[in-house]
């Protein structure tokens, strides 16, 4: 299959989204165990804006491009790789790069589009699927017959962690920031959801489980939340924390209750994982989450499709937080 020597990609200086701008520049370079996909569609995701802002600098080797999902066909391979041939459609996530016409990615992190499913839906899943899986049932441990709470039900992250606990078989509540929000919470499966602008979590979860609380939080929110996350957990209750949307420092707080009812509290960033630990996520999403997408089930909704130029404005969508699940970029528009 011939390729071209260059290809279009998102360059951007730190600072607001009208900084971001299409150039051209030469394609990667394979290097070993790597795939490169002919990019047709692109998930946005809140880890590209707060990179592009400044504030989420790209680990040490990554590709400094940005983007962490994307869906399109194989178009060349690593004389290492096996698994995958030319023209294959794949999912994968990316370390750093997807926002570009080529993207090259470790072979271990990429999977087939499930069945059914379009280019679009397909570079909707990977960044969400990974984190949430590796979060919430890996570390969190969440089984079925458990309770659950995700802060921000309507994101892509929470979208997916509702949509995948319910078919797990947990119970699963939300926090979401309108009526609108709470609603679509409970169409994505959540028993009960709870309008944080006007309402107190903690204390509509105490009365939801009868005193008892949630098994586990998945929270993307940080400081101010902390406290009532604790107030909020059962008897071996986990705390996952995968981002500080409002911050990570907390001045003054009470352990005590940490000890006494025996929380464990812990958290992640998948961008910094190694290649091996994002391939056996990989692994495990393939044996457990996959057919279940392949029949039609727990596909996170998109709230807004944009051509490739217009990815200033899928940021600023994303930034105003009013959108209901996920944001794509077609390089097909």
């Amino acid at each position: 299959m011939s390729l071209p020597t260059t290809m279009r990609y998102v360059a951007y200086r730190d600072g607001g989204a009208e900084l971001m701008s299409i150039e051209t520049q030469p394609l990667p370079e394979l290097r070993a165990g790597e795939v490169l996909i002919r990019v047709q569609a692109v998930g946005v995701n809140r880890p590209d804006v707060l990179q592009r802002s400044g504030a989420y600098p790209p680990p040490p080797g990554a590709n400094p491009v940005l983007g962490l999902e994307c869906a399109g066909e194989v178009a060349a391979f690593a004389p290492d790789v096996t698994g995958w041939q030319i023209g294959d459609r794949v999912t994968a996530l990316a370390n750093g790069g997807a926002y570009a016409e080529y993207c090259a990615v470790p072979a271990s992190q990429c999977l087939p589009w499930p069945k059914n499913v379009d280019a679009l839906t397909a570079a909707c899943l990977p960044e969400t699927m990974f984190t949430v899986y590796a979060n919430v049932f890996m570390m969190g441990r969440l089984k079925a017959g458990e309770s659950f709470l995700v802060h921000g039900g309507t994101s892509g992250i929470g979208a997916t962690a509702l949509l995948l606990t319910s078919e797990f078989g947990a119970t699963a509540y939300a926090t979401a920031g309108s009526d609108e929000k709470v609603a679509a919470c409970l169409a994505l499966g959540a028993k009960a959801a709870i309008n944080y602008r006007t309402q107190d979590f903690a204390d509509e979860i105490r009365t939801l489980t009868e005193k008892r609380g949630v098994d586990v939080i998945l929270d993307m929110v940080g400081a101010p939340y902390f406290a009532r996350n604790i107030r909020s957990l059962a008897l071996e209750g986990r705390l996952v924390q995968i981002a500080f949307l409002q911050g990570s420092k907390i001045a003054e707080f009470d352990l005590l209750p940490i000890m006494m009812r025996r929380l464990t509290f812990t958290g992640s960033t998948m961008r910094a994982r190694s290649n091996a630990q994002k391939a056996a996520i990989a692994a495990e999403l393939r044996e457990r989450v996959w057919p279940i997408l392949d029949q039609g089930r727990c596909l996170p909704p998109i709230h807004a499709r944009f051509p490739f130029a217009q990815v200033a404005d899928a940021h600023r969508l994303m930034e105003s937080s009013t959108h209901i699940g996920k944001i794509v970029l077609d390089l097909a528009a």
